[in-house]
């Protein structure tokens, strides 16, 4: 299959023209696409990126939902449709990716690698070659956690697009292959995280930041947004080893090498201070985590320590993106730590 082919470009369906569903518009589209949708302003192009994670539904609900209203955007608007085929995998909304293929977000930088790396691609290039003049990407968390923007710097365009969801901005260092860090370069782009995946308030949250997105006649690029917003920076990485077992539970679980507390979650964006129970360690005793920032240096041991078989906070810190699903933690990580920087804007 041609490169071009990947990606199916077509005029997405408005009105009553539209499916009645998200699931519906995912069965009409069959697999990936980016869909047009014309505005006020054919002169300006703004872009909308979403399951690119075929278990994070709030962004494609948000879309299909406005794609249903009356609403004319005010200038042009392409939509990436990433996960298609993951999204509607029984029992639907259930997979971050397929068996055998990559996630979608860390394959956006060459070498271009195998079907995903391939799809990566060609969504790049449609995305530039429509001359966005801004990207939004919208995504879920596993965990509970409020409604943040990720970005790869602090500037008045990306606060501007972040305050039209949230309050919080966190600013990533780590390049993990992500949509956002190919794309920094090309025009102001974001990640919305919209909150835990299937809670009605995170496809709430998606589906009002998407209208005042796609309807504000312009996307402010100079001034700092009149929002206050909470800054946060440097995150490291938190990950399980490779061939660690691991569970979560109210107590340590029967051949686990870590047993994470079952509502860990609860930590999100809250500060805690050192000596806050994490999980607790295998029988064995063996050191079961590795948590790297941009230098790639582990400090896992500086953030973290065992007392008495339990795995303990060694210092304060700000945990976010906590999971509570195994599937997950594995495929991606556990959690990152950040550090709380600054209030802008108000």
């Amino acid at each position: 299959m041609a490169a071009r082919d990947l990606i199916a470009v077509r005029p997405a369906p408005r009105g009553a023209a539209a499916p009645a569903s998200a699931e519906d518009l995912l069965r009409a589209l069959g697999g990936p696409a980016l869909l047009v949708v014309e505005g006020r302003d054919p002169t300006r192009t703004r872009g909308v990126a979403t399951l690119l994670h075929g278990n994070e539904p709030s962004g494609i609900r948000a879309l299909a939902a406005f794609l249903r209203s009356d609403a004319v955007p005010a200038t042009r608007v392409v939509c990436l449709v990433a996960g298609v085929e993951a999204a509607l995998e029984p029992p639907g909304f259930a997979h971050r990716m397929l068996d055998g293929r990559c996630d979608l977000n860390r394959c956006f930088r060459p070498p271009w690698d195998g079907a995903d790396g391939a799809l990566a691609h060609e969504a790049l290039r449609l995305l530039r070659e429509a001359g966005c003049e801004a990207l939004v990407d919208l995504h879920n968390n596993t965990g509970r956690n409020p409604t943040y923007g990720v970005a790869t710097g602090v500037d008045a365009g990306r606060l501007g697009l972040i305050a039209l969801f949230a309050d919080r901005l966190v600013v990533t260092d780590l390049r993990l292959g992500s949509l956002i860090e190919a794309t920094t370069d090309d025009f102001p782009t974001v990640t919305i995280e919209c909150g835990r995946a299937g809670d009605p308030a995170a496809d709430a949250a998606a589906l009002d930041g998407l209208e005042r997105y796609l309807l504000a006649p312009h996307v402010e690029t100079r001034r700092m947004p009149e929002r206050q917003m909470t800054v946060l920076a440097e995150p490291v990485r938190v990950r399980v080893l490779p061939g660690m077992r691991l569970a979560f539970g109210e107590v340590p679980l029967p051949g686990a090498d870590l047993t994470l507390v079952s509502d860990i979650d609860r930590h999100n964006f809250v500060p805690v201070l050192p000596g806050a129970p994490v999980g607790w360690l295998g029988s064995h005793g063996r050191w079961p985590i590795e948590a790297r920032g941009a230098d790639g240096e582990d400090v896992s041991r500086d953030l973290f320590h065992a007392v008495g078989g339990r795995l303990e906070t060694r210092r304060g810190l700000v945990p976010i993106m906590m999971t509570t699903d195994v599937n997950v933690a594995r495929a991606d990580c556990l959690f990152y730590v950040v550090q709380q920087r600054e209030q802008v804007g108000g």
